[in-house]
């Protein structure tokens, strides 16, 4: 079954036919880093992650690149309000942002290149767009010329008149046209700034990707992904400026883009005050959790994250870890990865299908009877979350988690277990539900079945009473 991606360019779900299928290409635009991501930052690192997964079971070789954007207006104002230099805020941030994206299973890129080690580049870039006609150098800066790239606004489909007021561009008297973009701009003594042919300067911030993308990945790439809202204008800009940078040649041949998150319904940013810090969050969930909810929906829809949504994704992980518990003594050699799930996402990362597959699984494993069928249900079951990036904990660790993936303390817990327990023999019920409740009260919830009692962690709001 050959992979299918519904590409934004053709607006088409199409079937991936590489460029070279020993050098498979993807391209992924990585944060600005100027303070901790928000969650929905998280999103495009935890989808096209497993994109780039994906591609790598199916060719030899393939590159997945993901920037950081270390030299921004952003990035400025944070470093002068703290009286630091830019480095001492994108190094802390970068560094946060990798730590996080490493908890939430987030792949790895095979290349994390950062913009300010490619400022050689970016100047050479612009220097070709300029002597192509392309781009012209007017008081300091570098602009674009859009009227040179009649095929701007094919990826957005926007006319001329949306993309200036979308862009929100600067009317500036040295401008040809309001919509000509920024490439390079001057930098005052207190700003970052490199020499260049125009004076001391940084760069524009769509140049960056470009100029990042043809130095690891070549003049003309398989796959470019990203958040919806890059759409316009950056990736509409990084088309016309590489295209026209590469004598005409096509710049991306899918591209890929994700759905926004809202919260409880609402558009989150910060005037609503709704903004997820996933920093935050994962200190308050396990990180699977916050992977299961950013996969449970279609990449391409919107994604609505609220409590609710949270507590059912562990109610959900829950279900499928009790599974493997109550397989832990049946021995796996080697984890399978069922035919139903790989076509699930074969077919345009279709992940509320794969996350089915996995249900079923847990649902066969579960009624499974003779030897064979728990292995071979268990190895399934395995072999689907691996893929997945989920159920990769040890399950009686799993159910032993407290906030942020920490365990409680089991000695503690399994004490108070021992003296219920005495209680119990010695018919002091006040006493055992006094203990069901002590436990409950730090979200420690009680399961007493045929296989003696056991014990797993909640959130202390979900205990019963």
């Amino acid at each position: 079954m050959p992979l299918k991606l519904h590409n934004s360019l053709t607006r088409r779900t199409e079937d991936f036919v590489p460029a070279d299928p020993d050098r498979v290409t993807m391209y992924v635009c990585g944060p600005t880093v100027y303070n901790y991501v928000h969650i929905g930052n998280a999103r495009p690192p935890v989808v096209f992650g497993l994109l780039a997964r994906l591609l790598k079971r199916l060719y030899p070789n393939v590159v997945y690149a993901r920037n950081i954007t270390d030299v921004d207006d952003k990035i400025n104002a944070a470093a002068q309000q703290a009286g630091v230099p830019i480095d001492a805020i994108t190094t802390r941030y970068t560094a946060a942002y990798r730590e996080d994206m490493a908890k939430l299973g987030a792949d790895e890129p095979d290349v994390a290149p950062q913009a300010t080690a490619h400022i050689g580049e970016i100047v050479a870039m612009c220097e070709r767009l300029i002597a192509s006609g392309h781009a012209y150098a007017a008081e300091g800066h570098v602009l674009f010329d859009v009227g040179a790239f009649p095929a701007y606004g094919a990826l957005s489909g926007r006319s001329t008149e949306d993309m200036i007021a979308g862009a929100r561009v600067e009317v500036a008297p040295y401008k040809k046209n309001p919509a000509d973009f920024v490439l390079w701009k001057p930098s005052t003594p207190e700003l970052p700034g490199w020499d260049s042919p125009w004076g001391r300067g940084r760069p524009g911030w769509h140049i960056e990707c470009s100029a990042m993308a043809e130095k690891h990945l070549g003049e003309t790439i398989d796959i470019h992904a990203g958040g919806n809202d890059l759409m316009f204008p950056h990736h509409e800009n990084e088309i016309a400026q590489s295209t026209c940078a590469h004598g005409g040649k096509t710049f991306a041949r899918y591209w890929l883009h994700n759905g926004m998150l809202t919260f409880e319904g609402r558009k989150m940013s910060k005037s609503l005050g709704n903004v997820m810090v996933l920093h935050e969050l994962l200190q308050k969930y396990p990180a699977e959790v916050l992977r299961f909810l950013l996969l449970k929906a279609h990449y391409r829809q919107p994604l609505d994250w609220s409590d609710a949504a949270l507590q059912q994704a562990r109610a959900t992980l829950d279900g499928w870890y009790g599974v493997l518990r109550d397989l832990a003594e049946v021995d796996v050699a080697q984890r399978t990865v069922p035919a139903a799930l790989e076509a699930a996402l074969l077919d345009d990362l279709n992940t509320p299908e794969a996350f089915a597959v996995v249900a079923g699984l847990a649902a066969a494993a579960r009624a499974a009877a003779t030897p064979e069928a728990r292995r071979e249900a268990k190895a399934a079951l395995l072999g689907a979350g691996e893929l997945l990036g989920l159920l990769q904990a040890e399950p009686e660790a799993w159910f032993k988690q407290v906030a942020g993936g920490a365990e409680v303390d089991a000695a503690w817990v399994e004490r108070l277990l021992d003296e219920r327990k005495a209680a119990r023999a010695a018919k002091d019920f006040a006493r055992a539900d006094a203990i069901r409740q002590e436990l409950a009260a730090q979200g420690v919830v009680i399961e007493d079945g045929a296989q003696g009692t056991r014990w797993k962690v909640v959130n202390a709001d979900e205990c019963p009473a």
